[in-house]
């Protein structure tokens, strides 16, 4: 009994009688309050873990803002939203001594006094004394405050899970229920805590456990109940307009799934594009280049009707395909030079190119770099191992490039919106802890990462399954064998989704690498077909890509009209992207006819086919490359900064190259081609269009009062620099 507080020291007796010298009335009045509250709680078992935790839960004393920190608060530590009760236990029983509780005397107890702010609290005031959680609290010191239980918290329910709102300013009620190992339902709601991911779209009234949509859109809230969280949609159409009875192009099930959330919202889809804007759409995100002029006359000259579906075909087989997305594999796996060695980073770039120029499966791409040995220099995958310094961001890597999670978030407690666990991040890292990273990539039987919370060598872990035996070395073919497993829950949609924001401008998952269930997929059936579809065609990144440029929303206009332009996540139009910074020099070269020579490479190497993304250039800097040490998802491409438009528009990056001696202009004007000839060349070449016949009318006015040779050279090297200079030419559209 020593440990247990009913047993009060004359430490604990002298602090009471100073804390409450001057307050007997309010501790009087308190005292009633509890006793008359108390007799209406059921005559039942209160336990610990399933009715107090969820009390720190729902007013915020274990956040990690609180005492649920890393270190605590205020010398009162508890385990992050409740994830370790029994820890949570022994801070609220049996830390110094027990002074947090009074048995004998439950209202005295600091565990009631400093959250109802009787006793200066940090924290403010958490609970009102007349309050239902201060009874209960009260009522678990008067039973004894046992650990005991007698069932196991199983999970939660909640509804609604999708809320269709009609329009702003509708409310719903949120019940949830938890369940339990004996079979038991309750309804826990009071102690759940609802959580807007974006405040502004929704107002929360937890007291009541309501939701008032504020804006018009989709919204998320999370219901959290201990370490349980559970998304809630809330769709509010966005037009409060009819929609215009219209067929829907509809190709395959991408479109059905599209149409059906545009219907939810009320948003009306964008026409198709033209076959000049669908050539260069497609030619930029198979083979990240511009179309030629040739090739635009071509297709648009034909008239077979399934020339599309023919003009993907073409480039999926095509060199400039397997040049640019090894380019974006390379990216996504962080692809660089190692201390100089550009040896390792060859063999490795051209292994990636073999993949995908024979399309093998992405799963057997991935075990082939995951269960990689031996020399760096001969063996491709083995470089995936020389990417980070240490286990830990190895874990975090594969997580985020294989998963799409972000495992990282559990290093020093388990992650707070997701199922990850302390024992699952460090379990993988104890995993690859056993690889010998350097030039030769071998096992290393005696690696080891030391768990932070148990001070001792971590277990290996598959993350979210089984434990792996410490001396098993093949542990590294075991996580990879789950992971590509057709029926893992995490690996197919994590690279369709980045697939799938390549194409249409938007992951179905935002971030692509924080895949979990309260950040659910803006369309989640479609993501569990592409998955699916994927899986069916053996992994393979070419049918997945035919898949979705195959599809009506994919040929979208990306001019938005009156009935959607608020839209920017729902595919009624499509998204205008920025050019990488890679693809924008290798434009702005092809388009000027004068390529920049990048260190030692021959002039016109292409920008995305460097293998070390550190390569001195001018213009890769002023177009914001990433330079792969850290993850490019993240990374912004686009030219959106002052200082990088002010050295685009004035530097030598472009105006050098108009009128360098061996320029397409300075070519073209040597050959003497009309000033308008000139003008549409640009066009197809820069915009991949003709001129409209506004444009056409308007620089032939312009044209027509050219006088001398002088002042059409500096016409058209003005005409040029504001096409490079405009956002039809730096975007994808």
């Amino acid at each position: 009994m020593a440990d247990l507080p009913g047993h009060t020291t004359e430490f604990q007796n002298v602090t009471m009688r100073n804390l409450l010298s001057n307050s007997r009335v309010l501790k009087l009045a308190t005292l009633c309050l509890l006793l008359s509250s108390a007799t209406a709680i059921a005559q039942r078992d209160i336990e610990f873990h399933n009715d107090i935790v969820p009390l720190f839960t729902r007013f915020g004393c274990n956040a990690g803002a609180c005492h649920g920190a890393a270190v605590g608060r205020g010398d009162f530590k508890l385990s992050l939203f409740g994830s370790d009760p029994d820890s949570d236990y022994d801070s609220v029983v049996r830390h110094l001594r027990g002074r947090r509780i009074n048995i004998a005397t439950p209202e005295e107890s600091l565990l009631l006094l400093k959250p109802t702010e009787q006793v200066a609290h940090g924290g403010g005031t958490r609970f009102d004394i007349d309050s239902d959680p201060v009874s209960l609290i009260a009522q678990w010191i008067r039973n004894g405050a046992l650990h005991t239980t007698s069932r196991q918290f199983t999970g939660i329910l909640v509804t609604p899970t999708t809320y269709h709102a009609k329009t702003v300013g509708d409310t719903t009620a949120v019940k949830v229920t938890a369940t339990y190992s004996d079979g038991s339902k309750r309804d826990v709601t009071s102690s759940t805590v609802l959580i807007a991911e974006d405040n502004t779209g929704v107002d929360i009234h937890n007291e009541s456990a309501t939701i008032q949509a504020k804006r018009r859109g989709r919204h998320i809230v999370i219901a959290r109940y201990l370490t349980e969280v559970h998304p809630i949609e809330v769709i509010v159409p966005l037009t409060d307009a009819r929609l215009r009875r219209s067929k829907s192009i509809s190709s395959n099930f991408i479109d059905e799934q599209i149409q059906s959330r545009l219907k939810q919202l009320r948003l009306q889809a964008s026409p198709q594009i033209s076959d000049e804007l669908y050539l260069r759409r497609a030619t930029l995100d198979l083979t990240g280049r511009l179309p030629t002029a040739e090739s635009l006359s071509q297709f648009v000259a034909d008239d077979a009707t399934d020339k599309r579906a023919l003009l993907i075909q073409s480039l999926l087989e095509s060199d400039g395909y397997v040049e640019y997305w090894t380019f974006k594999l390379a990216k996504l796996l962080r692809l660089r030079t190692q201390q100089h060695d550009q040896e390792g980073a060859s063999v490795y770039n051209e292994w990636i190119s073999e993949q995908l120029r024979n399309d093998a499966g992405y799963d057997e791409i991935s075990r082939s770099l995951l269960v990689a040995e031996g020399d760096a220099h001969s063996n491709g995958p083995a470089n995936f191992w020389r990417t980070t310094r240490t286990a830990r961001d190895q874990a975090e890597l594969a997580s985020e490039i294989f998963m799409g999670s972000r495992l990282r978030c559990a290093n020093c407690h388990n992650h707070p919106l997701d199922r990850w666990t302390q024992d699952d991040y460090h379990g993988l890292a104890a995993i690859f802890a056993k690889v010998e990273q350097g030039v030769i990539v071998q096992t290393k039987p005696n690696g080891r990462v030391i768990h932070p919370k148990y001070l001792e060598p971590a277990q290996p872990k598959v993350p979210g399954a089984q434990f792996v035996d410490d001396s098993d070395s093949n542990a590294r073919m075991q996580f990879a064998q789950w992971l590509t497993d057709p029926n893992n829950p995490y690996f197919s949609k994590a690279i369709v989704n980045r697939i799938w924001k390549q194409l249409m401008g938007k992951g179905l998952v935002e971030p692509v690498d924080d895949f979990r269930s309260t950040n659910p997929a803006t369309h989640p059936v479609l993501l569990d077909l592409l998955a699916k579809d994927f899986v069916d065609s053996g992994f393979s990144i070419k049918h997945t890509i035919r898949r979705i440029t195959e599809s009506a929303a994919y040929a979208r206009s990306a001019d938005a009209i009156e009935a959607n332009k608020f839209d920017d996540k729902y595919y009624s139009h499509a998204i205008k992207m920025p050019l990488e910074a890679e693809v924008l020099a290798d434009a702005i070269a092809d388009v000027t006819g004068i390529h920049e020579q990048y260190g030692e490479q021959p002039v016109g190497t292409r920008a995305i086919s460097l293998l070390d993304p550190a390569v001195p250039s001018r213009t890769l800097q002023v177009l914001g490359r990433c330079d792969r040490s850290d993850s490019c998802e993240s990374t912004a491409d686009a030219i959106d900064g002052l200082s990088q438009k002010l050295h685009q528009f004035n530097g030598a990056m472009i105006n050098g190259r108009i009128s360098a001696p061996n320029s397409r202009l300075t070519q073209y004007m040597r050959a003497g081609k009309p000033a308008l000839e000139i003008i549409e060349t640009f066009y197809q070449v820069g915009l991949s269009r003709s001129m409209n016949d506004i444009e056409r009318s308007y620089w032939k006015k312009l044209t027509v009062d050219l006088d001398t040779k002088v002042d059409t050279e500096h016409f058209l090297q003005d005409f040029v620099w504001s096409l490079l200079s405009s956002k039809e030419f730096g975007t994808k559209h």
